[in-house]
């Protein structure tokens, strides 16, 4: 039996920011994980170069069933904090938009960066170590295929279903269930959607295209890039409206977030009578685009032939384009866990189970959500702080 003071299960963002805090503390700390290799996700987030925060990170970039339980821990380790850790390891970084940073290098750079912390702080990383079995007398006892562990504090950072192919697994919902704690039901976020057979070919000659948008849903609105794939729709727009999406609504999108574009045609028209409609439109889109959004008849009228009416409907279709996804694809893809671990159940100070001395549960196994752009990075970093200092 190997005596600790806290066990750790999840070698992720969480649980090795709560590893550094915990042993700074002159806990004996062990972390645990299934996988051969620690922060995964993080070393593919960010396109290799790992978005491990945002410069405008608050409480109104998250998604909850409670949405103030992030205030405390988002306020006791901040964006700032994280950046400091970054430069006093000389980690070279950059804004890329709208206040995401991101590595220069890669995203090794911080999976080095907080596994030179854990060393210094004395905790030890055991991989390839699957749980069978956890129970709690006075202490908890967990069995692995790497002997018996007893801790004083069990920390859960074993993450969502997001991406199954990098090794997520319902583990920490089942933790949660065994010791009685209430879980809000899990979909995908941050997540493409895909669309209808019809809705497909029709948008058949898009794949690959990118453009600017505004997409709104559920009173939710995002103005970024859209990007037509061969299953639907994807680009940033779409993976931030996806978490506020429901089945069966109805998304609304601009495709001309940056211009009036009935304005533009009645003084192109004014101007240069003459212009056909598809020469007028291919000032603002390719032209597989507007092949596909509006009549070939309509395209080849002179702007002269059409009357105020017929304007306010060519541009409407690009202005007001009402789309219905068939649904996402689902966690095999999703950057995130929507739902998950009732924050209710948990003190907002240190993420420890109110009714359960000494569990905790940190990261994206909890039902807080972020926007895309680092958010979710600087939950699974200020969530891990606070239960490192009170685990």
């Amino acid at each position: 039996m190997n005596a600790v003071d806290v066990v750790i299960i999840g070698a992720g963002a969480a649980g090795l920011m709560c590893a550094i805090e915990a042993g700074k503390r002159g806990r004996n700390v062990v972390v645990l994980d299934h996988a051969n290799k620690v922060g995964k996700k993080i070393l593919m987030s960010g396109g290799g170069r790992c978005n491990f925060t945002n410069l405008d990170a608050s409480p109104e970039n998250y998604l909850s069933h409670n949405p103030h339980f992030c205030k405390s821990a988002l306020a006791s380790y901040t964006q700032w904090d994280f950046i400091a850790l970054v430069k006093k390891h000389k980690i070279a970084y950059h804004e890329k938009h709208k206040g995401q940073l991101f590595c220069d290098n890669k995203a090794k750079d911080i999976v080095n960066m907080l596994l030179a912390e854990c060393e210094q702080a004395g905790v030890k990383i055991l991989l390839n170590t699957s749980v069978n079995k956890i129970e709690h007398e006075e202490q908890y006892t967990i069995e692995t295929n790497n002997g018996k562990f007893c801790s004083e504090s069990l920390v859960i950072a074993s993450g969502g279903l997001s991406i199954p192919t990098m090794g997520a697994t319902p583990f920490g919902y089942k933790v949660a269930e065994q010791f009685g704690i209430n879980l809000w039901p899990t979909s995908a976020g941050l997540v493409p959607f895909t669309l209808h057979l019809t809705a497909k070919e029709k948008y058949a000659d898009l794949p690959g295209l990118s453009l600017p948008c505004e997409v709104n849903t559920q009173g939710m609105s995002f103005t970024e890039d859209l990007l037509f794939t061969h299953r639907g729709l994807s680009g940033p727009a779409i993976l931030q409206i996806s978490s506020y999406w429901q089945p069966s609504e109805t998304l609304h999108i601009n495709l001309a977030p940056n211009v009036n574009l009935i304005k533009d045609l009645k003084i192109q028209k004014e101007n240069k009578p003459n212009t056909l409609v598809k020469t007028a439109l291919q000032a603002h889109y390719p032209k597989r685009l507007i092949n596909a959004f509006t009549e070939e008849n309509i395209l080849n009228q002179p702007l002269q032939e059409c009357g105020q009416q017929q304007l306010e409907k060519i541009s409407q279709q690009y202005t007001h384009w009402l789309i219905k996804p068939n649904g996402t694809e689902g966690y095999r893809t999703a950057e995130v866990t929507l739902g998950g671990v009732d924050c209710n159940m948990l003190s907002s100070k240190t993420c420890e189970v109110r009714n359960q001395p000494g569990l905790f549960f940190i990261g994206e196994v909890v039902d807080m959500t972020g926007w895309l752009g680092g958010y979710n990075f600087q939950w699974a970093w200020a969530s891990g702080f606070v239960a490192g200092r009170a685990a």
